[in-house]
């Protein structure tokens, strides 16, 4: 059997907004933020999920709360962060961005590489497959999860999956599909 995973990007924040990088920062949504996330409730009619998973930083569990209000159970989970930026959380994107695809493996000035983050959602995963085999999941988060698991259930390498990244060609969608085996 397999777990069915559709992700989902948080809302605009206030971050966003003033074109800072958040990273472990917890920022609330903006208003443009909150009406995404109520936006999205008609977009994902279609989908039943047995159980919805955030990060526990509130843009994305507020995301999650404000689209499904209580169809769903939602449970955070901290494995599912955004990349911790260190020093660099809540700087301008410009200067930050440009240092992500650097920091694969090397980490952020006293936060984490992305390899810390894929070993991280690597992690949740197991936990995935022991506990939700057969069931359709929603999970509410960040980039650097959306990335990891790219590289992870996607075969992708890590360049690919930061040249494949909607943010890069403006291809956002209301979900994205993976299949964990």
């Amino acid at each position: 059997m397999s777990v069915k995973i559709t992700y989902f990007v948080h809302g605009t924040t206030t971050d966003n907004e003033k074109d800072l990088s958040s990273g472990w920062n917890d920022v609330e949504l903006s208003e443009l933020g909150r009406r995404q996330s109520e936006e999205l409730a008609d977009k994902t009619s279609q989908y039943n999920f047995d159980v919805v998973f955030t990060s526990d930083l509130s843009r994305a569990y507020n995301s999650a709360k404000i689209t499904w209000r209580d169809k769903y159970e939602i449970i955070q989970d901290s494995r599912l962060r955004e990349c911790n930026y260190g020093d660099l959380n809540s700087k301008p994107s410009d200067e930050v961005e440009p240092l992500q695809e650097q920091s694969t493996t090397t980490p952020m000035p006293n936060g984490e590489s992305y390899e810390q983050v894929k070993a991280r959602i690597a992690n949740f995963l197991d936990d995935l497959k022991k506990n939700y085999d057969g069931k359709h999941i929603a999970i509410v988060a960040h980039k650097a999860p959306q990335l990891a698991l790219d590289v992870l259930l996607k075969n992708m390498s890590w360049e690919q999956a930061f040249a494949n990244d909607w943010r890069k060609t403006k291809n956002w969608q209301p979900g994205w599909e993976y299949t964990l085996n």
